[in-house]
């Protein structure tokens, strides 16, 4: 695969278990096409900055008998695979996060999953699959409103072209979780 040959020349070397994240972005990659390995600087709570592997693209996800692409981005600290991977969905800018127990309003993946990390029994692959499981319950995203037009309040906007999330529900009102968010 030329682009984990491409990783691992890039791969920071504060990377506590390079050979294991190569490997597991390798499997991740060649059975999730749309995820691609990033190098980018990340931003933590406390304001510190560093350069880190992320897997972003999209997860396929099934949702009342239809396949939506969720955007994320999986990022990897150092210690990977000792710690848990910081998970975030990518929302477009014609997209809404619908808060829920599983993503909190500024999109931060929290699953049981990633509480109770313990590697080798969870991986990168393994927490595809709960997402994927998770987000055909309860799909994590909706699409805005079209504030432009004013004709209807309640009239989500057709993106037949978008390969992401564009749900309906009861009385013409967005999906949401009890209809609670409204762009």
């Amino acid at each position: 695969m030329t682009v984990v040959r491409d990783l691992k020349r890039r791969l920071p070397k504060t990377y506590d278990h390079r050979r294991k994240v190569l490997s597991e972005i390798s499997t991740v990659v060649s059975q999730h096409p749309y995820l691609e390995p990033v190098l980018e600087r990340f931003v933590f709570n406390d304001g510190t900055a560093k350069t880190l592997i992320s897997l972003t693209g999209t997860i396929k996800v099934f949702f009342n008998g239809k396949l939506y692409n969720i955007p994320v981005s999986l990022w990897l600290k150092e210690s990977y695979p000792r710690t848990a991977p910081i998970c975030y969905l990518k929302p477009t800018r014609e997209m809404a996060v619908v808060p829920s127990r599983h993503v909190n309003s500024n999109g931060e993946i929290l699953m049981p999953y990633l509480d109770e990390w313990r590697h080798p029994q969870c991986d990168l692959l393994g927490l595809i699959q709960v997402m994927m499981t998770v987000f055909s319950e309860i799909p994590p995203l909706r699409m805005c409103l079209d504030p432009e037009d004013s004709r209807s309040a309640h009239k989500v906007q057709s993106f037949e072209d978008f390969s992401h999330v564009t749900l309906d529900s009861e009385g013409d009102l967005p999906f949401s979780e009890h209809n609670e968010t409204i762009c």
